[in-house]
């Protein structure tokens, strides 16, 4: 099967409006900036994206949440995002805050096949609101059901014409279990090369969770809090 598109408009082409989409990244570290920037070219809407947080104004999901064309975000934390404030207070994006364990542990139940998870994170709050609670052990439980996405859309560092990956560094963050949980998985990279050329003991996720794969360009890599020591 060649897994190989040409670029990021060709990787996204099928993505309609109305889509469920993961995206990966943490922050603006390990986000697909090119699949993001196709998407927001194409101009479809409606969309439910399930990420960590929302970028930030100009850039990431942001670009998206500028064009209208987010309908719904499933994240935890998205505390850096004036127009994803603005949106949600006035009612114009509909939100669901989960805490961040469970946001991973959802994604890799997905890409497990298991179709629901109990977690001890939430119970107590509104985040346990209608949902089933159990006791284990003497601790209550809520059962939180598996992440349902059509795409899963991730950036990675390296990764070869059969879909191996591997990220470097903190960019890995929610990037290899998003691969795994998504029906289609997309997969940007700095770097892709040949069958081979990476050492099996470096992978991070093996070719058969990616679907399509391509060599992005113009990597930004920005810093989302730049801070530095004050001189003396």
């Amino acid at each position: 099967m060649n897994k190989v598109v040409a670029n990021a408009d060709e990787a996204i082409k099928d993505i309609n409006s109305g889509a469920t989409l993961m995206l990966g990244g943490f922050g603006l570290c390990g986000i697909p900036e090119n699949c993001i920037a196709a998407l927001v070219r194409k101009g479809v809407n409606n969309l439910t994206c399930i990420s960590n947080n929302a970028g930030v104004d100009d850039f990431g999901i942001g670009l998206m949440l500028q064009k209208k064309q987010v309908k719904k975000m499933i994240s935890s934390y998205v505390g850096e995002n004036a127009e994803f404030e603005r949106q949600l207070l006035s009612g114009e994006l509909e939100v669901e805050l989960i805490p961040q364990g469970t946001l991973a542990t959802r994604c890799m139940a997905a890409g497990y096949g298991m179709p629901a998870v109990y977690l001890l994170a939430g119970f107590g709050t509104e985040v346990a609101e209608g949902k089933e609670v159990r006791n284990f052990n003497g601790k209550n439980y809520i059962l939180e059901h598996a992440f349902d996405s059509d795409f899963a859309i991730v950036k990675a560092w390296k990764g070869d014409t059969m879909g191996n990956l591997v990220f470097k560094e903190t960019a890995r963050n929610f990037n290899p279990m998003m691969a795994m949980a998504g029906k289609i998985t997309i997969a940007e990279v700095e770097h892709l090369v040949k069958p081979g050329e990476i050492d099996p003991d470096h992978i991070h996720v093996p070719g058969i969770y990616v679907h399509r794969i391509f060599e992005g360009e113009n990597y930004e890599k920005r810093i989302e809090q730049r801070t530095v020591r004050k001189r003396n």
